[in-house]
């Protein structure tokens, strides 16, 4: 006899597509897979696979961070203590490439010729074969920006580079070649673990909100955040002009119990604790924007489009806004100056120590959750110092293009019909930002000699050389396939449940092969490695 069972106890008992969510999550599989068409093509078979969404939030995919976080960890490890240089020598070009090159410039010269004699017709069809030679070049290999064919008609606006009067000297040598550290001792070789902060809006607590909300300055605290990367790009131009060679970091950008962003990087190579405080105490980003300290438009009085005028006007007196080219040349002075802070923390860290692997783990510690998950406000001063901040970055211009510029009198650049005044879809006025719009984690070029992509590809190079190896074969793939989207409704589509299934029991084959594998290579049958391993 079945059991009777109330409504809240069958309330209680786990959906099927929880568990199936779970299931995944324990396997290590993507818990909100995107399901693609894949047609292959030589026998045309078509499947619906699903495929891992990429995510690297914790909070919408669990194991797609995780998997982002340990492949960042290992990107991290890979180029922090080389001790050889990564060769970035390019290929002398091919016969191919001078070629097409040559021919490209003769269809530039064409295509001038026929603008100076008003041919119309004739310099679109020139424009036609410079587009079909540059695909060319691309599949032979050329990498790079290609010269425009129109000649810019304009001049770029240029800055007086001379340094402020209220910062220090920086001292500058010939910076070499070179991006790996010294060694000393002739066994030694350290890097560096650094962290920089931003300068102090005003006293906090301990919890990190403001003494007096009513002095702290959230104006400067927002542009700060809005101009971080520009001031950490200054910062590494700076540092490696004063060591004189080429300084290459792995970095995170996180937020202090205030809200600021601050920088965490392991530098390769080894930099004096001196040399670090006094280029970031010389370093400072000048923002060369229209003023922006008094808002003039807001609620319902804000700019309306004009169609004959085609920009934006002032509702009352009809008169056009200035543009963003006008505005800039009315500037005399930055509209802001970004600067770090006091605080310089630095740490020599020998490679292959485990001090060296806990400073990878501090430093993607939080990889997995965004700006704001990294501090949870706890009281209602937390919670009033984030709205605070929220608020003044919801009139912080981002960019020349941020339709903000509207609410200070000034039209953006690209400004059309569609653009909403006060109204920016922007990375920097979301929440879950708290001002840093660019990349959580920055590398440089020369870190490792190969990018994200690259690591991954790697990992799944050795696995499946380790499968090789001992005598394992995967379950044949096809070779020349089609990916295509799938269509919203689809009937050929399984349910989201099917789907997590069918990418955990793929997992679990994989993960038996791989430790079958492990077994395998570990050594004869009765041996210390393969009884430990069992």
């Amino acid at each position: 006899m079945t059991e009777y069972l109330t409504r809240s106890e069958r309330m209680k008992q786990p959906a099927a597509l929880d568990i199936a969510r779970a299931v995944a999550e324990e396997h290590g599989v993507c818990v909100r897979p995107l399901a693609k068409e894949r047609i292959d093509l030589d026998t045309g078979r078509v499947d619906i696979v699903p495929v891992p969404c990429g995510a690297t939030v914790a909070s919408v995919c669990p194991t797609c961070a995780e998997k982002n976080r340990r492949l960042r960890m290992a990107q991290c490890r890979e180029g922090w203590h080389l001790t050889e240089e990564p060769d970035f020598t390019p290929d002398a070009p091919s016969d191919d490439q001078r070629e097409l090159t040559a021919y490209r410039a003769d269809l530039v010269k064409a295509f001038r010729l026929a603008l100076d004699e008003g041919d119309e017709v004739g310099a679109e069809e020139v424009r036609e074969e410079v587009a079909e030679v540059d695909a060319e070049l691309r599949q032979l290999g050329v990498r790079g920006s290609l010269p425009s064919l129109e000649v810019p008609l304009k001049a770029a606006r240029k800055r007086s580079t001379r340094r402020r009067q209220d910062a220090p000297n920086l001292p500058r040598r010939p910076v070499s070649k070179r991006t790996v550290g010294k060694v000393f001792g002739g066994k030694y070789q350290p890097s560096t673990f650094l962290t920089l902060t931003l300068d102090t809006y005003g006293k906090v607590r301990s919890d990190g909100a403001p003494v007096d909300p009513a002095t702290y300055n959230y104006r400067r605290a927002a542009r700060d955040a809005v101009h971080f990367a520009a001031l950490l790009d200054r910062f590494v131009q700076n540092l490696r002009r004063c060591v004189g060679w080429e300084v290459q970091y792995f970095s995170t950008v996180e937020p202090q119990r205030r809200l600021a962003p601050h920088w965490h990087a392991a530098v390769r190579g080894s930099i004096s604790r001196a040399e670090l405080r006094a280029v970031a105490e010389a370093t400072y980003h000048q923002v060369w924007w229209p003023e922006h300290d008094e808002i003039k438009y807001g609620g319902d009085n804000l700019p309306v489009w004009d169609v004959r005028a085609k920009g934006f006007v002032d509702p009352q007196t009809r008169k056009a806004l200035p543009t963003w080219e006008d505005a800039l040349d009315q500037v005399e002075r930055p509209a802001h100056v970004a600067r770090f802070g006091v605080q310089v923390h630095s740490k020599g860290i020998l490679g292959g120590t485990e001090e060296a692997g806990r400073h990878i783990g501090y430093l993607t510690k939080y990889l997995t959750k965004s700006i704001n998950e990294c501090f949870e406000a706890q009281t209602a001063r937390q919670e009033d110092h984030a709205e605070r901040l929220c608020a003044e970055l919801a009139v912080t211009p981002c960019s020349p293009n941020c339709p903000i510029w509207l609410l200070y009198g000034v039209q953006p650049r690209g400004a059309r019909l569609s653009t909403v005044p006060g109204k920016c879809k922007g990375k920097a006025h979301k929440r879950t930002t708290l001002g840093v719009a660019g990349r959580r984690v920055l590398v440089s070029r020369k870190w490792s000699g190969k990018s994200l992509a690259d690591h991954k590809h790697d990992r799944k190079t050795f696995v499946r050389q380790l499968l090789a190896d001992v005598g394992i074969k995967p379950e044949d793939q096809p070779q020349r396939v089609v990916w295509n989207n799938v269509e919203p409704g689809d009937p050929n589509v399984p349910p989201r449940a099917h789907l997590l299934l069918s990418a955990v029991a793929e997992r679990r084959r994989w993960k038996a092969e791989y430790t079958a594998a492990l077994l395998a290579s570990a050594g004869p049958p009765g041996s210390s490695a393969t009884l430990h391993a069992a």
